[in-house]
């Protein structure tokens, strides 16, 4: 997402989000910084499909299965994949290239989790820029030279 904003002394800002597959260096917690990989996921995965699989097909054929189960087992296999996108960190850019003479170029990189907190502070850091000609120095985005 891509937005043009500009600011009260009269500088273009271009402020976007790039979603981030893999998460940058220092945004998570130290326990968090080493992952054990995509192995016990993908293990996990297929387990499930194996023991869905083994459900369906021992499962007699006078048995009646509820639309209601069917639904519950379909919640259950997308909660984490869902959930996994949704959460996704985000990396909020603000530049201007500095087009008046007394104010030089900037560029101000932060980085957000979430797809909804990405909207908000994409707001949040356009909004500041129109009225204070620059993002605030106590959110997520912070000066980069």
């Amino acid at each position: 997402m891509t937005r043009l904003v500009r600011g009260a002394d009269g500088r273009k800002w271009t402020v976007r989000t790039n979603v981030e597959w893999s998460s940058p260096a220092g945004m998570d917690e130290f326990e968090h910084d080493v992952s054990g990989g995509h192995g016990a996921a993908v293990l996990m995965a297929t387990l499930m499909v194996l023991l869905t699989a083994v459900l369906i097909i021992w499962t007699p054929a006078a048995v009646i299965i509820p639309p209601w189960l069917i639904l519950a087992l379909a919640l259950v296999f997308l909660f984490f994949p869902l959930r996994w996108v949704i959460r996704r960190p985000w990396t909020v850019v603000a530049e201007t290239p500095g087009e008046l003479d007394d104010a030089g170029p900037e560029r101000w990189v932060g980085n957000v989790r979430g797809f909804l907190a990405m909207r908000q502070e994409a707001i949040k850091v356009a909004r500041d820029i129109e009225v204070y000609s620059s993002p605030a120095f106590d959110g997520p985005l912070q000066p980069v030279d």
